[in-house]
């Protein structure tokens, strides 16, 4: 099965007909019908479901689908990265972040960029599990730097550092002068907490579990920065990490250690395995492991 076989099946299944899919790929409808059964032949199972007015997938059919557009993907940024080479050379570094980097990416990429100064940096903000694997198996980023725990055999994960999570409540709260604040003064609190997806939310309600009590949920965010705004209305407390409140941007709120339990995270930097890297992205991750070794 070559190329054009994927992407005549694919486009098949996107389209949603043999009309539609023979008009997007500027072919007869009689030459892709004859196409489609050559691949079903080649690969010896049924692939679609053929009705008069629509086709779908048999099982068989939705995983050769679901590889055949990794395939395609691979095939399209192989076509860009060798015409990149060709005419700029490696100079691309696209990252995906958790928000709590910004007390140490900085750092790394200023002596980065010092032997790299004409690379181009793409920082993105990824976030939730599924939100990092697609951008990761998708080609959006070459590497992540997350939290989050990988199930895919697909994707290598390197940790560089852990950190602790702290609680944050408003100023004033009546737990603030608390000597020994435990998970389990947060019990009637109503609490801000990362929505479904999100490791550091698991991470929080395997503590509650494990201390026999269940959070007051009473806000479900992604980023830190809308957590720490609603608790500095008042509107509840929150688990962060800590590093994420290093810098001062927060006079108004209330950073308590939690006594009780061991609640931390770990980061890592995360990429698809048996895929090339350029040299520029290994020396960066080789540049963050050396940063977090040092200090």
């Amino acid at each position: 099965m070559d190329h054009r076989s994927l992407l005549y099946f694919t486009t098949l299944i996107e389209e949603g007909s043999f009309t539609q899919a023979a008009k997007a790929l500027y072919i007869s409808q009689p030459s892709l019908s004859s196409a489609i059964k050559k691949i079903e032949e080649q690969v010896g199972i049924k692939l679609i479901e053929r009705n008069t007015r629509n086709i779908s997938l048999t099982k068989e059919g939705e995983i050769v689908y679901e590889e055949a557009k990794k395939l395609l993907n691979h095939f399209n940024y192989f076509q860009k990265e060798t015409i990149r080479l060709k005419q700029d050379g490696p100079l691309e570094l696209h990252i995906g972040l958790i928000e709590s980097v910004r007390f140490w990416l900085p750092k790394v990429l200023a002596s980065y960029t010092k032997t790299h100064p004409d690379i181009h940096i793409r920082l993105l903000e990824v976030l939730g599990l599924k939100q990092v694997e697609t951008a990761l198996k998708n080609y959006k980023i070459h590497l992540a730097i997350t939290n989050q725990l990988f199930e895919s055999d697909e994707i290598e994960m390197i940790p560089i550092y852990n950190e602790k999570l702290v609680a944050l409540l408003p100023k004033g709260h009546a737990l603030q002068d608390a000597t020994n604040l435990s998970i389990h003064d947060l019990q009637d609190e109503e609490f801000i907490i990362c929505k479904e997806g999100f490791q550091t939310r698991d991470d929080i309600l395997n503590e509650y579990r494990k201390s026999g009590i269940r959070p007051n949920i009473h806000f479900e965010i992604e980023r830190f920065e809308t957590a720490c705004a609603l608790v500095e209305e008042g509107l509840g407390i929150t688990i962060v990490p800590e590093n994420y409140l290093r810098t001062p941007d927060h006079p108004s709120l209330t950073i308590k250690k939690l006594t009780d339990t061991s609640l931390s995270r770990t980061v890592y930097i995360a990429f698809i395995k048996n895929r090339y890297l350029p040299p520029v992205i290994e020396e960066f991750v080789d540049i963050t492991k050396t940063f977090f070794k040092e200090s």
